[in-house]
């Protein structure tokens, strides 16, 4: 089946709430290389105006990726995740994750087209907290591979 490409324009549902937990970020901010302080002591992220251990930038594509999840897991969306690679990825931060935090996503899907026999789809998901406030967009390209 091949990608649908009437899936441009829609949206997805919020996700369920990810409370962002201080020892994700620690761990996360290690296995990048981010060795900022304010990743991982609360009180040196509090000293720098934070209400609790910040999160890398890149650290949104955690959240971003279970909006995605829920397009590749539409079988009427004709994704077959074996062939997925993931092209490009793009961050507008609104403000810091900070560890504590319970953010949820609004997936769109906002292009699908096909170039050189394979499919490509730009999603942008709104992060923000329950209570509304934006956090972050993140913006991903999916390619699928084309058969051929």
């Amino acid at each position: 089946m091949a990608v649908n490409a009437d899936f441009a324009g829609r949206s997805y549902p919020p996700t369920e709430p990810f409370v962002v937990p201080a020892a994700r970020i620690s761990a996360f901010a290690e296995a990048v290389g981010a060795a900022d302080p304010v990743h991982h002591d609360e009180q040196r992220a509090q000293a720098a105006g934070h209400a609790d251990v910040v999160a890398p930038p890149t650290f949104a594509v955690v959240i971003a990726q279970q909006c995605d999840a829920q397009l590749i897991a539409d079988p009427e969306a004709g994704i077959d995740f074996t062939r997925v690679v993931h092209g490009e990825q793009g961050f507008t931060h609104h403000r810091p994750i900070v560890a504590g935090d319970q953010i949820v996503g609004v997936l769109h899907v906002d292009r699908v087209r096909e170039a050189g026999g394979h499919a490509m789809v730009t999603t942008r998901s709104e992060l923000s907290t329950t209570d509304g406030e934006p956090v972050c967009t993140a913006t991903s390209t999916l390619v699928i591979r084309g058969e051929g």
